[in-house]
């Protein structure tokens, strides 16, 4: 590119940190030049040894010219209100996952941004490791057939140090159980290959822990175009991530060998029609930092993978979850 996207990094806890970190990486595509962080002293030495400057209030984000976009990393329910101040002040944005609780929330941010002409980055990282991608890439080819089913799970336990009054375990923040923090990538790759979803039954219990949302939760999806989805996760249990796609033609399974913090790649099972079952190793990657990369390059004037009819099908779903997770029913998603 010409020259790096000039970004504010907003929210400098667990997960903003490790996108700074693999931010120093590509100082071709991106430049942190803000940080911003409420709890100020808990990143201060670690901005100032980095040259970052950071201060505790996002409208010095906004207000700074050299910022041309931020990077949302910051309680779920706060993105709608972050959303709409940045566009207000012209910046691109990109928005951890979730990019909001409710499709009419997801609705008006992604109108926001499209009216304003600027790109709405999003946290699925997911779509963006090598045999993901490559799986996604064979599913638009036809390669796999008709896509029948997909079974995922995405656990970890890292929850369970946490105050139990961590906005990551409050009901506002993040209700039925791990969804918000692991599920919502299985839900966001089950819509891109299978469309807008049509209803849902979850169930989230609490089985072995005091997480106060739950710890375990299970959601079977079926789609308005055919084909089904079960999604599971796990706050209380080691870490696996597992995506399996059952198509006409082929099938794949793919395994993380380790948690996207820290990834260091995955174990691809598959078969094809008529030949044998294939297992192998792909080495490591850094997803996040190529997701972050590709949205820069969208603001470069390159396209992005994530549209806009992804975005809101995917919270679209997610709140029918939220709706059957608390009545045990099966929900009709809007």
């Amino acid at each position: 590119m010409a020259h790096p996207v000039k970004i504010a990094l907003v929210g400098m806890g667990w997960w903003g940190q490790k996108m700074l970190s693999v931010l120093q990486s590509a100082p071709e595509d991106i430049q942190v030049v803000r940080a911003v962080e409420p709890n100020i002293d808990t990143v201060r030495q670690l901005c100032a040894d980095k040259g970052i400057a950071l201060s505790a209030d996002y409208a010095d984000a906004l207000n700074d010219p050299a910022v041309e976009a931020v990077v949302l990393a910051t309680p779920h329910s706060l993105h709608t209100d972050q959303i709409a101040k940045a566009v207000a002040a012209g910046k691109h944005i990109f928005c951890e996952k979730p990019l909001a609780l409710t499709k009419a929330e997801a609705e008006r941010s992604v109108a926001l941004c499209r009216d304003a002409g600027l790109v709405l980055g999003m946290g699925h990282e997911r779509r963006f490791e090598p045999p993901v991608a490559e799986m996604l890439a064979m599913a638009d080819a036809g390669t796999l057939g008709r896509i029948h089913q997909i079974e995922a799970n995405f656990s970890h336990d890292k929850f369970l140090t946490l105050a139990r009054d961590n906005w990551r375990l409050k009901a506002d923040q993040a209700p039925a159980g791990g969804m918000t923090a692991t599920g919502i990538h299985l839900l966001d790759l089950s819509v891109r290959l299978l469309g807008a979803a049509e209803s849902v039954l979850c169930i989230c219990e609490q089985l072995s822990s005091d997480l106060p949302q739950g710890d375990t939760v299970a959601a079977f999806v079926k789609f308005k175009g055919g084909g089904t989805s079960y999604v599971s996760a796990s706050l209380a249990n080691p870490f696996i991530s597992r995506f399996a796609v059952f198509g006409s033609k082929g099938w794949i399974d793919i395994r993380d060998k380790a948690h996207v913090e820290a990834p260091d790649g995955w174990i691809v099972t598959s078969a094809m029609a008529g030949g044998p079952i294939v297992t192998r190793e792909i080495g490591k990657a850094e997803p996040v930092k190529d997701n972050l990369v590709a949205f820069a390059r969208a603001v470069r004037g390159a396209d992005y993978p994530i549209t806009a009819d992804h975005l809101v099908n995917n919270i679209a779903l997610l709140e029918a979850v939220f709706a059957s997770a608390k009545s045990g029913r099966i929900e009709t998603v809007a």
